[in-house]
């Protein structure tokens, strides 16, 4: 059994892209397609096996790549409103405001542009599966899970999720967002704060696809309260993602 810590792990076997090309984001909505259309049925089915909104116009995309099979394992979203239309509302207020708790924060004081939201974090049921399973999983490529992967890899499966969640935290620390909102279940939210990345539930619960609610995390909070082996992790992939895109961070034409 490999003595490496989860950072040097993970690093060994996933690697994060930023998908800055049309062919890269594709990838991401056709994961998303396997997941939230044929998976949980969601979102409509459609000839293309891609899902897609208005929203990826102006979201950054990334996906997490299997190093040695070239598979894309799983991807994320930072949505971002778009610098010509910085008025453009993110989902959680379009959808969700009025059951915002003002008093734990206040998105509507935020200057726009300097915030975004987490969404459509999708793995692939082949990462998620457990090894026994017999029932054959939905996969976008002609991929054999039971035979492509070591054991040694699949014990870095679990890992994927948060790896995700890292790399849109490590976006939205390069764009120097003050914070980010993200709709989820309260008990992912648990599992997260374990994790190391305090959110804050910012709205009431509500039923969407499941009890959801907002949640907040404030720049301060990106990375400070990470276990020594998560912030490595975070680390890796911050820099991994520094070196593929170049951004004009948010600033603040106020401040002094």
């Amino acid at each position: 059994m490999s003595s490496y810590s989860i950072a040097d792990n993970f690093n060994e076997y996933f690697q994060v892209r930023f998908a800055n090309t049309k062919q890269l984001r594709q990838e991401a909505f056709k994961i998303r397609y396997g997941v939230y259309s044929k998976e949980l049925g969601w979102e409509p089915e459609n000839e293309l096996e891609m899902e897609t909104d208005e929203c990826d116009d102006y979201s950054f995309h990334c996906l997490l790549e299997h190093r040695r099979t070239k598979v894309y394992a799983g991807c994320i979203r930072l949505i971002i409103p778009p610098l010509n239309d910085p008025s453009r509302q993110l989902p959680f207020e379009e959808h969700c405001l009025h059951s915002a708790r003002t008093d734990v924060v206040d998105s509507t004081k935020f200057p726009r542009g300097s915030f975004s939201e987490i969404s459509r974090l999708a793995v692939l049921d082949t990462f998620r599966r457990r090894e026994k399973e017999k029932s054959v999983p939905y996969v976008l490529k002609d991929v054999d899970p039971n035979t492509i992967y070591s054991e040694e890899e699949r014990r870095n499966f679990p890992n994927i999720a948060i790896g995700l969640y890292l790399a849109g935290i490590a976006l939205a620390k390069l764009c120097n967002h003050q914070g980010m909102f993200v709709m989820m279940e309260p008990r992912l939210n648990k599992r997260l704060r374990r994790f190391g990345l305090p959110f804050q539930q910012a709205g009431d619960e509500m039923d969407y696809h499941g009890l959801r609610a907002m949640f907040y995390l404030d720049k301060d909070d990106f990375h400070s309260q990470l276990s020594e082996e998560l912030l490595a992790l975070y680390e890796i992939i911050y820099q991994d993602l520094s070196e593929q895109l170049n951004l004009i961070p948010f600033t603040d034409c106020t401040d002094k």
